[in-house]
């Protein structure tokens, strides 16, 4: 890559290069679709998701119930609504959870080094001696099931990968020549954090959490689906996929209606976010070979 075009490249807008990309539009636009009609199921469907019509038990989608009815008689397509809305929180509150607990672990210990280093990159090794959803189970074993303690499971086992991306981004900003000087003035610890790190680093971490999302709900799901996340009868789509498991072969629209919903969620959010990860990698790239020069 010439240094010419390089240049160029720098100069055009990051939206516009985002724009740009297929992928990241083809995701953005099926995300928005799946956020809104989520978030205006009262609006979409005026049924009640935990009504119980026995007489109506395993109809096959038609044009009263576009998914079908489960095994109780209860629309699918309502409950999907109001079940998008579950897992939806769960893949925002837990990576948010994960993140600001990971992200202030990790611009600590990048930062003053030492012990404090030490100590934090420890506790997080023995975190990540265990797979995630390992440990997200052990967990809710000793918090016991619920929706409020899958999402402080998952949050905990998303912690690792904040921690250590945002340590990894410190130990290079905290060498640079104005946290240098920033030191020279008698700065104090605290301003230059958030005034000369978080600043930097949050785009990497961004990618992070936009992936997390999705990675969020998955592991949501698959807890609900053990039943040890949201608890019967509340509509959640782990717990739709849970309920209809043995009715597939009779009735499959329980299942797949749900199983579609997670896997066109978390294929929005990864096409956006790896997309948006190659922009800000390049953005990187380019920033430190103008460091270099």
């Amino acid at each position: 890559m010439s240094l010419e075009f390089q240049d160029r490249r720098t100069h055009v807008p990051f939206y516009k290069r985002l724009l740009q990309q297929r992928d990241a539009m083809v995701g953005l636009v099926l995300l928005l679709i799946l956020v809104f009609t989520v978030v205006a199921a009262p609006l979409l469907t005026s049924k009640d998701p935990l009504e119980i019509n026995p007489s109506a038990r395993f109809q096959p989608p038609s044009w009263e119930n576009p998914m079908g009815t489960d095994n109780v008689g209860r629309d699918i397509y309502t409950r999907f609504l109001y079940g998008g809305r579950i897992s939806l929180r769960v893949g925002l509150i837990a990576t948010t959870l994960g993140a600001a607990i990971g992200i202030v672990l990790g611009v600590f210990a990048g930062f003053y080094g030492g012990r404090v280093d030490g100590t934090i990159s420890w506790a997080i090794e023995v975190l990540l001696a265990f797979p995630g959803i390992l440990l997200a189970l052990a967990v809710i074993a000793t918090l016991g099931p619920g929706l409020t303690n899958m999402m402080i499971a998952v949050g905990i086992a998303f912690i690792p990968s904040f921690m250590r991306l945002a340590r990894a981004e410190v130990l290079h900003v905290r060498e640079q020549q104005y946290m240098e000087a920033a030191r020279s003035i008698g700065a104090k610890d605290l301003w230059m954090m958030r005034r000369h790190i978080l600043p930097y680093i949050l785009r990497p971490l961004l990618v992070l959490a936009t992936l997390g999302i999705g990675n969020a709900i998955l592991a949501g799901a698959a807890l609900s689906f053990l039943g040890l996340g949201t608890q019967p009868p509340t509509p959640e789509w782990g717990v739709m996929l849970s309920s209809g498991r043995s009715f597939i072969r009779q009735a499959w629209w329980i299942t797949v209606f749900p199983g579609l919903g997670i896997f066109l969620t978390i294929l929005a959010v990864n096409l956006f976010g790896d997309r948006l990860g190659d922009i800000l990698a390049a953005d990187t790239q380019l920033h430190k070979q103008g460091e270099a020069t």
